[in-house]
């Protein structure tokens, strides 16, 4: 998953349920809810935040005994062990989002275990309860209503975040289902529990999560209204990614000038951001807008960062795609001096004089006169000599062998056109043929 979402992750295990403390069966388990739900409805007991709270951890109860005695991270030995007697249906190995696991169906519920052994994924087919967290949040927002002196508080607190962190995990599972819909309104509601007092935080995964979640199951209105409510709160995701989503959203809804709206401000905020600036420069290019906007916008990125590189970068990308060519060289080779650790400016300078060789060469195909053709042939061996020490920087700078093989093909195309030279392009050709080959 990506960079996928907003600090995508959940814990390798949520502690293992209290086992004195389960439920003995389904039976008992929805009796143990009726029961307190009963006591809800006495004029006598509905008044006291014990009995809230005593219904609310049934329900919790409920909701537990229906995924059993498991958790996230837990192994097949563990498993073997904690079950009791429950004995499973069948199991298959199956596919979800590029990820194999070995499906455990069982015949309330299924698990999915990772190849290394580990429990994935809990899905609950037939819960004891429907929605019994739902029901659970209510009834502990109503024990902290009644909770006048505060003398429940810490015992409601720990009970919202638990609640928190299952909603969490439900939304892990769809997501790793493919259900990101589902996904979505977990994620959501994990964000409105964390809110709800007396424990009240901004859970900033949550929010954003919800958000990003809608957005990738293209439900276009929900993801929107997600995002801004979390851009309210001052959730905004990596490097401001949210505005740059919100551009994407008004993009895709045809409103060019909403998108504008979304990335200047996402920029304001985040001059850093590849994705706002990437999409300013989109914006600019295709809308045939006046582009000094955008230089002026990077000029006030590099006030605020003279020592970022990247902006550089930008720069010179942008200069390329106007057709600026001298200037988009002058902003690769201002990469180097402000970090002459950033290999990008490096890449971007080979990759210039690269394509300049390539345009050249198409040239000198369609060049009747003699003379000519000579002379551009000449300009286009200088422009190809001149992307190859900018490749090789960027080479042996790089640590990402998938950046390194990419570079490694140019280097190789470029000096086999040099070979008959013999010398350091016949090494060099030899030398970045071989890696390639790996």
């Amino acid at each position: 998953m990506k960079k996928i979402l907003y600090v995508f992750a959940v814990a390798a295990a949520i502690a293992a349920v209290d086992m004195q403390a389960q439920p003995k069966s389904s039976q008992a388990a929805k009796a143990a809810v009726e029961k307190a739900e009963a006591a809800t409805v006495n004029p006598k007991q509905n008044v006291k935040p014990a009995t809230w709270i005593k219904y609310g951890k049934t329900l919790m109860d409920a909701y537990s005994f229906s995924k059993g005695n498991v958790w996230v991270g837990m192994s097949r030995q563990e498993l073997s062990l904690l079950g009791g007697m429950e004995k499973p249906v069948c199991e298959e190995t199956v596919q979800l989002n590029g990820n194999t696991y070995t499906k455990v169906v069982y015949s309330h519920k299924n698990y999915y275990f990772s190849p290394e052994g580990q429990l994935a994924i809990i899905e609950v087919t037939a819960p004891v309860v429907e929605n019994a967290l739902d029901g659970a949040v209510d009834a502990y927002a109503k024990a902290a209503q009644l909770d006048a002196k505060g003398q429940k508080t810490k015992e409601i607190t720990n009970a919202l975040k638990n609640i928190a962190e299952e909603y969490s995990e439900d939304a892990f599972a769809s997501y790793s289902l493919g259900n990101m819909g589902q996904a979505s309104v977990y994620f959501e509601k994990a964000a409105k529990v964390s809110a709800t007092a007396p424990l009240s935080v901004v859970d900033t995964n949550a929010v954003y999560n919800a958000a990003y979640t809608a957005w990738s199951a293209n439900d276009l209105a929900r993801a929107e209204k997600l995002f801004l409510d979390g851009v309210k709160v001052g959730v905004y995701g990596t490097d401001g990614d949210s505005y740059a989503k919100l551009a994407d959203i008004a993009d895709k809804n045809g409103n060019q000038e909403a998108s504008k709206k979304y990335l200047e401000e996402g920029f304001s905020k985040f001059p850093q951001s590849q994705a706002i600036l990437v999409g300013l420069i989109n914006y600019y290019i295709k809308s045939g807008d006046d582009t000094n906007r955008l230089f002026e916008l990077l000029d006030e990125a590099k006030k605020n960062e003279p020592t970022n590189a990247s902006l550089y970068y930008v720069e010179g990308n942008i200069n390329e795609q106007l057709g600026r060519l001298d200037e988009a060289v002058v902003a690769y080779r201002k990469c180097a001096e402000v970090d002459p650790n950033y290999e990008w400016g490096y890449i971007g300078e080979g990759i210039h004089f690269y394509n300049l060789a390539v345009a050249l060469q198409e040239k000198a195909s369609n060049e009747m006169d003699d003379a000519k053709y000579m002379a551009i042939m000449g300009e286009f061996e200088t422009a190809l000599k001149s992307c190859i020490a900018p490749f090789e920087k960027a080479f042996e700078m790089s640590k990402d062998d998938v950046v390194k093989a990419s570079v490694a093909e140019y280097l190789k195309n470029a000096c086999y056109r040099f070979i008959s030279e013999g010398g350091e392009y016949a090494e060099k050709y030899d030398k970045y043929s071989a890696f390639v080959a790996q």
